[in-house]
């Protein structure tokens, strides 16, 4: 039987982005954080906008909630995601990393309500001064929510060097892969910046369509 989707998460959410600029923390965009620390992210491109909290109980994996809007179909996505970083890759000048990602809800259709979820995996390689990514996803959460595969790459160079502590910036090309979207291929050069606590992603695509990401540790 079709039941209402439970919308209070939104407030349960906003309120954790309080918390978070209350005590805030070494801000990373990775989807797990160091031991016993929380991230607040809010992602916005062209294809939808999520809000998602994260607790990392130890440096390996991480869980909460989230809620997604998909702007194609008016649909949303909301439960809880876990995400088990695999493998880390430290060397003297840079770092590997792999990620399994999976989420698991309730999406909700125009009122009516299913189960729905995701399975993915990212994986990512930096130095000081190149940065390069790699991710993708499966969504099922029906024809109209969202049932689709997409993947995501990027490539960055940081213009300069910046010591701890510093302002960083770097300057990327993203490339998405929607099969699905009117735009199954969308370029994107975006600037990514963050100093301590903060981290701010803007950019627009190829066809006019806007990214903007934030993302708070602590």
């Amino acid at each position: 039987m079709p039941v209402p989707m439970p919308r209070s998460l939104c407030s349960v959410l906003s309120a954790l982005a309080f918390l978070c600029a209350l005590q805030p923390h070494d801000a990373d965009a990775r989807p797990v954080s160091y031991a016993g620390g929380w991230m607040l992210m809010a992602n916005n491109d062209m294809f939808e906008n999520t809000l998602s909290a994260m607790y990392s109980p130890k440096a390996t994996y991480s869980i909460g909630p989230f809620i997604s809007h998909y702007r194609d179909t008016d649909g949303e996505l909301a439960g809880m995601q876990f995400n088990w970083l695999a493998k880390r890759w430290n060397n003297p000048d840079s770092q590997g990393n792999l990620y399994f990602l999976s989420g698991l809800g309730i999406a909700n259709d125009d009122g009516d309500a299913r189960a729905g979820g995701y399975a993915g995996i990212e994986a990512d390689w930096e130095d000081r001064r190149y940065y390069l990514s790699y991710e993708n996803r499966y969504t099922a959460a029906g024809e109209g929510v969202k049932q689709e595969f997409q993947q995501r790459s990027r490539i960055g160079i940081a213009p300069y060097v910046a010591e701890a502590g510093s302002l960083h910036s770097w300057l990327m090309l993203q490339v998405d892969h929607n099969p699905e979207d009117r735009d199954t291929w969308t370029v994107t050069p975006l600037l990514r910046v963050f100093k301590g606590d903060y981290l701010a992603e803007a950019g627009i695509s190829d066809s006019g369509r806007f990214l903007f990401n934030i993302a708070i540790t602590y």
